[in-house]
Protein backbone atom coordinates (compact mmCIF):
# COMPACT_ATOMS: atom_id res chain seq x y z
CA UNK A 1 0.00 0.00 0.00
CA UNK A 2 1.21 3.49 -0.87
CA UNK A 3 2.11 5.82 1.99
CA UNK A 4 1.79 9.59 1.76
CA UNK A 5 4.85 9.91 3.99
CA UNK A 6 8.42 9.18 2.90
CA UNK A 7 9.84 9.06 -0.62
CA UNK A 8 7.14 9.12 -3.29
CA UNK A 9 7.29 6.65 -6.17
CA UNK A 10 8.52 7.85 -9.54
CA UNK A 11 5.11 7.56 -11.21
CA UNK A 12 3.55 10.06 -8.76
CA UNK A 13 6.48 12.48 -8.76
CA UNK A 14 6.86 12.18 -12.54
CA UNK A 15 3.17 12.82 -13.12
CA UNK A 16 3.22 15.92 -10.91
CA UNK A 17 6.36 17.21 -12.62
CA UNK A 18 4.76 16.64 -16.02
CA UNK A 19 1.65 18.53 -14.92
CA UNK A 20 3.82 21.48 -13.83
CA UNK A 21 5.66 21.43 -17.16
CA UNK A 22 2.41 21.40 -19.15
CA UNK A 23 1.13 24.32 -17.08
CA UNK A 24 4.33 26.31 -17.72
CA UNK A 25 4.19 25.57 -21.45
CA UNK A 26 0.54 26.66 -21.51
CA UNK A 27 1.53 30.01 -19.99
CA UNK A 28 4.60 30.36 -22.26
CA UNK A 29 7.17 29.95 -19.46
CA UNK A 30 10.28 27.77 -19.20
CA UNK A 31 11.44 26.09 -16.01
CA UNK A 32 14.92 26.57 -14.58
CA UNK A 33 16.43 27.45 -11.24
CA UNK A 34 19.80 28.94 -12.23
CA UNK A 35 18.17 31.84 -14.10
CA UNK A 36 17.02 33.09 -10.70
CA UNK A 37 20.63 33.82 -9.78
CA UNK A 38 20.78 36.35 -12.61
CA UNK A 39 17.48 37.85 -11.45
CA UNK A 40 18.68 38.13 -7.84
CA UNK A 41 21.95 39.74 -8.95
CA UNK A 42 19.98 42.23 -11.05
CA UNK A 43 17.72 43.09 -8.10
CA UNK A 44 20.89 43.58 -5.99
CA UNK A 45 22.22 46.19 -8.44
CA UNK A 46 24.69 44.15 -10.50
CA UNK A 47 23.48 45.98 -13.61
CA UNK A 48 25.70 48.88 -12.56
CA UNK A 49 28.74 46.70 -13.26
CA UNK A 50 27.71 44.44 -16.16
CA UNK A 51 25.33 44.70 -19.10
CA UNK A 52 24.40 41.04 -18.59
CA UNK A 53 22.44 42.06 -15.51
CA UNK A 54 20.55 44.89 -17.22
CA UNK A 55 17.14 43.44 -18.02
CA UNK A 56 13.55 43.69 -16.83
CA UNK A 57 13.78 41.46 -13.77
CA UNK A 58 10.11 42.05 -12.96
CA UNK A 59 9.19 39.80 -15.87
CA UNK A 60 10.89 36.97 -13.94
CA UNK A 61 9.01 37.42 -10.65
CA UNK A 62 7.02 34.27 -11.35
CA UNK A 63 10.27 32.24 -11.38
CA UNK A 64 11.30 33.67 -8.01
CA UNK A 65 7.95 32.42 -6.69
CA UNK A 66 8.85 28.95 -8.04
CA UNK A 67 12.10 29.02 -6.02
CA UNK A 68 10.25 30.19 -2.92
CA UNK A 69 7.71 27.39 -3.43
CA UNK A 70 10.51 24.83 -3.81
CA UNK A 71 12.04 25.98 -0.52
CA UNK A 72 8.73 25.97 1.32
CA UNK A 73 7.80 22.61 -0.20
CA UNK A 74 11.13 21.12 0.83
CA UNK A 75 10.67 22.39 4.36
CA UNK A 76 7.17 20.94 4.59
CA UNK A 77 8.30 17.62 3.11
CA UNK A 78 11.22 17.21 5.51
CA UNK A 79 9.47 18.43 8.65
CA UNK A 80 5.91 17.22 8.19
CA UNK A 81 5.76 14.52 5.50
CA UNK A 82 8.93 12.55 6.21
CA UNK A 83 8.82 9.10 7.75
CA UNK A 84 12.33 9.71 9.11
CA UNK A 85 14.06 7.15 6.89
CA UNK A 86 15.60 9.69 4.52
CA UNK A 87 17.15 8.63 1.24
CA UNK A 88 18.48 5.08 1.32
CA UNK A 89 21.90 4.71 -0.28
CA UNK A 90 22.93 1.59 -2.14
CA UNK A 91 25.15 -0.58 0.14
CA UNK A 92 27.81 -0.65 -2.61
CA UNK A 93 27.92 3.16 -2.54
CA UNK A 94 28.42 3.10 1.23
CA UNK A 95 31.28 0.59 0.82
CA UNK A 96 32.94 2.74 -1.85
CA UNK A 97 32.66 5.83 0.36
CA UNK A 98 34.23 3.95 3.27
CA UNK A 99 37.13 2.87 1.04
CA UNK A 100 37.81 6.59 0.49
CA UNK A 101 37.56 7.16 4.25
CA UNK A 102 34.25 9.01 3.88
CA UNK A 103 31.48 8.04 6.28
CA UNK A 104 28.06 7.53 4.74
CA UNK A 105 25.54 10.33 5.27
CA UNK A 106 23.57 10.00 8.50
CA UNK A 107 20.21 11.25 9.78
CA UNK A 108 18.70 11.35 6.30
CA UNK A 109 21.29 13.82 4.97
CA UNK A 110 22.33 13.59 1.34
CA UNK A 111 25.88 14.82 1.84
CA UNK A 112 28.45 13.14 4.11
CA UNK A 113 29.43 15.15 7.18
CA UNK A 114 33.03 15.15 5.92
CA UNK A 115 31.91 17.89 3.53
CA UNK A 116 29.47 19.81 5.71
CA UNK A 117 30.54 19.66 9.35
CA UNK A 118 31.80 22.87 10.94
CA UNK A 119 35.14 21.23 11.75
CA UNK A 120 35.91 20.01 8.25
CA UNK A 121 34.46 22.73 6.03
CA UNK A 122 37.40 25.02 6.73
CA UNK A 123 40.13 22.44 6.28
CA UNK A 124 42.15 23.44 3.21
CA UNK A 125 41.30 20.32 1.19
CA UNK A 126 37.52 20.46 1.75
CA UNK A 127 37.41 24.27 1.40
CA UNK A 128 39.20 24.16 -1.98
CA UNK A 129 37.08 21.17 -3.04
CA UNK A 130 33.85 23.05 -2.27
CA UNK A 131 35.06 26.37 -3.70
CA UNK A 132 36.20 24.84 -7.00
CA UNK A 133 33.07 22.70 -7.20
CA UNK A 134 30.85 25.74 -6.70
CA UNK A 135 32.74 27.77 -9.29
CA UNK A 136 32.58 24.93 -11.82
CA UNK A 137 28.86 24.40 -11.26
CA UNK A 138 28.15 28.14 -11.53
CA UNK A 139 30.31 28.57 -14.63
CA UNK A 140 28.90 25.38 -16.16
CA UNK A 141 25.29 26.45 -15.62
CA UNK A 142 26.01 29.81 -17.23
CA UNK A 143 28.06 28.37 -20.11
CA UNK A 144 25.49 25.64 -20.82
CA UNK A 145 22.67 28.18 -20.82
CA UNK A 146 20.96 26.62 -17.81
CA UNK A 147 21.26 24.19 -14.95
CA UNK A 148 20.56 20.49 -14.79
CA UNK A 149 16.92 20.99 -13.86
CA UNK A 150 16.33 23.50 -16.64
CA UNK A 151 17.88 21.34 -19.35
CA UNK A 152 16.76 17.92 -18.13
CA UNK A 153 13.20 18.88 -17.28
CA UNK A 154 12.27 21.86 -19.42
CA UNK A 155 14.65 21.51 -22.34
CA UNK A 156 14.08 17.81 -22.90
CA UNK A 157 10.31 18.15 -22.57
CA UNK A 158 10.48 20.79 -25.32
CA UNK A 159 12.64 18.42 -27.46
CA UNK A 160 15.58 20.83 -27.59
CA UNK A 161 18.76 19.28 -29.01
CA UNK A 162 21.10 21.58 -26.99
CA UNK A 163 19.41 20.36 -23.80
CA UNK A 164 19.93 16.73 -24.83
CA UNK A 165 23.61 17.44 -25.43
CA UNK A 166 23.87 19.26 -22.09
CA UNK A 167 22.17 16.41 -20.19
CA UNK A 168 24.49 13.84 -21.79
CA UNK A 169 27.40 16.06 -20.72
CA UNK A 170 26.03 16.27 -17.16
CA UNK A 171 25.84 12.50 -16.92
CA UNK A 172 29.32 11.98 -18.36
CA UNK A 173 30.73 14.62 -16.01
CA UNK A 174 29.00 13.01 -13.03
CA UNK A 175 30.33 9.57 -13.93
CA UNK A 176 33.88 10.87 -14.39
CA UNK A 177 33.70 12.77 -11.09
CA UNK A 178 32.26 9.83 -9.13
CA UNK A 179 34.47 7.09 -10.55
CA UNK A 180 37.77 8.90 -11.19
CA UNK A 181 38.07 12.34 -9.57
CA UNK A 182 36.53 11.60 -6.16
CA UNK A 183 38.73 8.53 -5.53
CA UNK A 184 41.76 10.47 -6.80
CA UNK A 185 41.10 13.39 -4.44
CA UNK A 186 40.21 11.30 -1.39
Amino acid sequence: MYSFYGTWPWYISGFLLGAVMLTLVYFGKTFGMSSNLRTLCTISGAGKFSDFFRFDWKSQRWNLVVVLGAMIGGFIAVNYLSDGSGVQLNPQTITQLQEMKIDAPVNGNLIPEKFTSAESIFTPKIFVFMLLGGLLVGFGARYAGGCTSGHAISGLSNLQLPSLIAVIGFFIGGLVAAHFLLPLIF
